[in-house]
C-alpha cells in the first residue's frame, strides 16, 4: 500500500475542490437554465438553495472523507457500525463516478475541438447556417469525437499518474488561475459591447413576471435542481479531497471557500453570456445549444473574434477539464485502496477502461442514434445523464446526510465533532434538527420532483 498523500498548501485544497465542483453545470447549464426562468429572480432563488442544500452535504462528503482517510470505495466500511450496509453506498458512488466520466469526456472533448476550431479560423467569415452545420458535422462525426474525448481521457489520466502534488495539484493550480483570470476578461469584454445594459438588467433584477410565467414552484425546483447539480455532491467526487486533509482546519469554512467559488463562477459565467446575447439580439433561453451555436455567432460579430472565441473555449476546456482531473483522481484511490495497486497501474488500467466506456455516448449521436432509451429525441448521453443528475446524486446526497446525522449511521455526534477539528469557522449544533428533519424532506423532493418532471 503506497502511504496516503497530503495536499502540499491549502490552497491547493480549495481550489482543486472547487475546480471539481466547477465545471459544465456552472458555466454551460447555469446560463441557460436561468434564461429559461427569467433571469434575476431565479439567480436569487439560487443562491438561497447553494447554501440550503448544497453546503451542509459537502461538509458531509468532506468530514467521511477526512475522518476515513479512504474514498467513497472504503469509506463507510471504516466508519460503520458492526453488521451495518451503509458500505454498499460505495459500490453506489464508484459507479457514479465511471458513469459521469462516460459522458462527461465526451462533452469536454466538444470544448476541445471547438478551442481547436477557433483557433485553426474554421469559424472566420461563417454564416449562421454554417455554424450550425459545424456542431452537426462535429457530433455526426464519431471518429472525431472519439479522437477529442480520447486525448481528454488520456491527458487528464497522465496528469493524476503524476501524483497528488505533483500532478493533480500543480496543475489544477494553474487550470483554476488561468480560468479566473479569463473568465473576468471575458466578462469584462462582454459587458462592454453595445447594449449589454439590458443583458445585465435580465440576469440581475429580479422580475415577478417570470414567476408568473413559468410558476413559482417550477421556478423553485429549477433552481434547487441546479443547485444540487453544480456541486457534484453525493457521489463522493469531494468525500476523496477531504481524504487528503490534514486536521489543522475546521471543514466548515473550507466548504463555505468551495461553494463561494463556484458560485462565483457561475454568476460570472452569466456576466459573459447574457450581456452578449442581448448586444447581439439573441435568445439566451436557448438550450444547450447556447454554448456550441448561439456563442460562435456572437463572437464572429465582435472584432478580433477568433481570438475571444479561442479564448472562451479555452476556458471553457479548463472548467471542464478540472472536474475531470478531480474524478479521474477519486477513480485511481478505488483501485488504490480496494487493491493496493499503484498509482500508475490505477491511472492506466482505467484510461483504457474509460475510453472504451466512453464510446457508447460518442456513438450515441451519429451510429447509435435510432437508439432512443427515454422516448423519441433522447439518446445514450441523455440516459447516462439521467442515472447520475436524477438518481445517484440526489440518492447518494441522502445517504451521505443519513449516514451523518442518525444513530443507525456513523451519527450526529462523531460527524460535528470531525467538522470542528482544527481551526476557523465552528459548525453550530442548533442546525442538527435542519440537518436531520428538514433537508432529508428537501432532497427527497428533488429526487420526486425530478422524476415528476422527467416522465411527465
Amino acid at each position: 500500500m503506497e502511504k496516503r498523500e497530503k495536499f502540499a498548501s491549502r490552497l491547493g485544497f480549495i481550489l482543486i475542490s472547487a475546480g471539481c465542483a466547477i465545471g459544465l453545470g456552472d458555466v454551460w447549464r447555469f446560463p441557460y437554465i436561468t434564461g429559461q426562468y427569467g433571469g434575476g429572480i431565479f439567480v436569487l432563488i439560487y443562491l438561497v438553495f447553494i447554501f440550503m442544500l448544497g453546503l451542509p452535504i459537502i461538509t458531509m462528503e468532506l468530514a467521511v472523507g477526512r475522518a476515513s482517510q479512504k474514498s467513497i470505495a472504503t469509506s463507510f466500511n471504516v466508519l460503520e457500525k458492526k453488521g451495518h450496509k451503509w458500505h454498499w453506498m460505495g459500490y453506489a458512488g464508484m459507479l457514479g463516478n465511471y458513469i459521469l466520466m462516460m459522458f462527461y469526456t465526451t462533452v469536454a472533448g466538444w470544448m476541445l475541438g471547438y478551442f481547436f476550431k477557433f483557433a485553426t479560423g474554421r469559424f472566420v467569415g461563417a454564416s449562421t447556417e454554417q455554424i450550425g452545420a459545424i456542431f452537426e458535422g462535429l457530433i455526426g462525426n464519431p471518429l472525431e469525437m472519439t479522437l477529442w474525448m480520447a486525448i481528454t481521457t488520456v491527458v487528464c489520466f497522465g496528469i493524476c499518474s503524476m501524483g497528488l502534488q505533483e500532478g493533480v495539484e500543480k496543475v489544477t493550480k494553474v487550470l483554476m488561475v488561468l480560468l479566473l483570470i479569463l473568465i473576468v476578461v471575458l466578462a469584462i469584454k462582454s459587458m462592454t459591447l453595445p447594449n449589454a445594459s439590458a443583458g445585465l438588467k435580465f440576469y440581475l433584477l429580479p422580475d415577478v413576471n417570470s414567476i408568473k410565467e413559468h410558476g413559482l414552484w417550477e421556478t423553485i425546483f429549477a433552481a434547487m435542481s441546479q443547485a444540487f447539480f453544480t456541486l457534484s455532491i453525493g457521489i463522493g467526487s469531494l468525500a476523496i479531497f477531504g481524504s487528503y486533509l490534514g486536521k489543522d482546519r475546521r471543514l466548515l469554512g473550507e466548504s463555505i471557500n468551495i461553494a463561494v467559488i463556484d458560485t462565483s463562477i457561475s454568476i460570472i459565467a452569466g456576466l459573459i453570456i447574457f450581456p452578449a446575447c442581448f448586444a447581439f439580439n439573441v435568445d439566451p433561453g436557448q438550450g444547450p445549444g447556447l454554448i456550441f451555436v448561439t456563442l460562435p455567432n456572437i463572437f464572429n460579430s465582435m472584432s478580433g473574434g477568433r481570438i475571444w472565441g479561442s479564448l472562451f473555449f479555452i476556458f471553457m476546456c479548463f472548467a471542464a477539464y478540472s472536474t475531470v482531473i478531480a474524478v479521474f483522481e477519486n477513480i485511481i484511490s478505488f483501485a488504490m485502496d480496494l487493491w493496493g495497486w499503484s498509482r500508475k497501474k490505477a491511472a492506466y488500467i482505467n484510461m483504457v477502461l474509460l475510453i472504451v466506456l466512453s464510446i457508447p455516448c460518442v456513438l450515441g449521436f451519429n451510429v447509435l442514434s435510432g437508439f432512443q432509451p427515454l422516448g423519441p429525441g433522447t439518446n445514450i448521453l441523455d440516459l447516462e445523464d439521467f442515472i447520475i443528475s436524477y438518481n445517484l446524486l440526489p440518492l447518494g446526497s441522502l445517504v451521505y446526510l443519513l449516514f451523518c446525522v442518525t444513530r443507525y449511521g456513523w451519527g450526529f455526534e462523531n460527524y460535528i465533532k470531525e467538522m470542528n477539528t482544527g481551526e476557523g469557522i465552528k459548525m453550530p449544533r442548533w442546525l442538527r434538527g435542519y440537518l436531520t428533519w428538514i433537508l432529508p424532506l428537501i432532497i427527497l423532493l428533488v429526487l420526486v420532483q425530478g422524476y415528476i418532471n422527467f416522465f411527465g
